[in-house]
């Protein structure tokens, strides 16, 4: 069957990937990507859209009118619009609320009148921070782990899953993003839109303009690769706290079956990231960085913990599994292999916005 999609955010790292990799494994779809280009380095893949032939339309979530249903005459939505960083939400919250949650809104009244399906990108951080706070751990010589019987639902040695409870704060971004998922099932249910929510852990891989509050792996190959400071910012100093990491290609692969099966998984809420076989703390993530770059750079250890940064989350992607058969194929280790070769080949394009 023949598609025609639009890629909100299309112009950043995940967007664009998802619009390249669509279009590569579907040359006949039509791919139409809009963004607002606020993200510094997005406007570095408007030649790699175009050269897929890949319509990119400059425009914003925020306004309604941007998002003119005679223009954008779309069977299937994918929203990676968002404003992904946590920390925004504690120094502009405007533009989060704004963009996260008016956005949301303005996308579901496109999807009501053109009768577009829905795949909506949201996040791990609607899990709430005393929760995962909360968890049992046990620390190990170069990471933090999460052991057998905790007594929490939704808590296991695997991760967290689908069952964690959802009451309490989880900062602006992560309540933004929840909020965006109950107006989702209303809308489902009052104009029977079908939809699909992916609560997205840490993605990365080559194209991500990796910052200290988001893009973390990415960041830190690129420190290595061009000689610059790095911190471990909290719980001693020590670089312990861990994340599973999902390379975009596995996002990929999972977003296609999600596509062609959409009918099945509709309304399905699904945690998805690289899982327990995926995790590295950030003293891990640096030794690996040492024996790809064959450079050692300063860490300096930084004691008191940002607001809402969490000592753990590893993604439990069981339910998503069982429903589609999909699993990441790609490890930690080739995920941040790849990742210096893409800043190797495109060195001096990169350094201003990576060093």
């Amino acid at each position: 069957m023949t598609y025609q999609i639009l890629i909100l955010g299309g112009a950043g790292f995940i967007g664009s990937s998802l619009s390249i990799g669509l279009k590569k494994n579907y040359p006949s779809w039509k791919v139409i990507c809009l963004d607002n280009l606020r993200r510094r380095g997005s406007e570095l893949n408007l030649p790699r859209l175009r050269s897929m032939d890949i319509q990119f339309i400059h425009g914003d979530i925020r306004s309604e009118s941007d998002l003119d249903p005679k223009v954008l005459k779309v069977d299937t939505i994918i929203d990676c619009s968002a404003e992904p960083s946590v920390l925004a939400g504690f120094s502009s919250p405007q533009y989060v609320l704004q963009t996260n949650l008016v956005g949301t809104i303005n996308i579901l009244e496109l999807a009501r009148k053109t009768d577009s399906r829905l795949l909506f990108l949201s996040t791990s951080r609607v899990y709430p921070i005393p929760t995962l706070k909360s968890i049992k751990l046990q620390e190990l010589p170069t990471r933090f782990s999460i052991p057998p019987n905790q007594n929490i639902p939704g808590i296991s040695p695997k991760g967290i899953s689908e069952e964690c409870s959802l009451v309490g704060y989880r900062s602006l971004y992560g309540s933004t993003k929840l909020s965006s998922e109950l107006l989702i099932e209303e809308y489902r249910q009052a104009y029977g839109i079908q939809a699909i929510i992916n609560r997205c852990g840490v993605i990365t891989g080559p194209w991500q303009m990796g910052k200290v509050d988001q893009g973390v792996f990415v960041l830190w190959v690129a420190a290595h690769y061009f000689g610059k400071t790095l911190n471990y910012i909290g719980y001693g100093g020590t670089g312990k706290q861990v994340r599973d990491l999902l390379h975009i290609d596995d996002l990929l692969r999972l977003i296609d079956i999600q596509l062609q099966q959409f009918g099945e998984l509709d309304g399905g809420v699904f945690n998805v990231g690289g899982g327990m076989r995926n995790t590295l703390s950030l003293v891990e993530t640096t030794r690996i960085c040492e024996m790809i770059t064959g450079k050692s750079i300063p860490i300096n250890p930084v004691m008191q913990e940002r607001q809402g940064d969490i000592p753990a989350f590893i993604t439990n992607c069981t339910k998503v599994t069982q429903r589609t058969l999909w699993e990441p194929k790609i490890s930690s280790e080739e995920a941040l292999q790849d990742i210096y070769q893409w800043i190797s080949q495109h060195n001096v394009m990169l350094e201003p916005f990576l060093s």
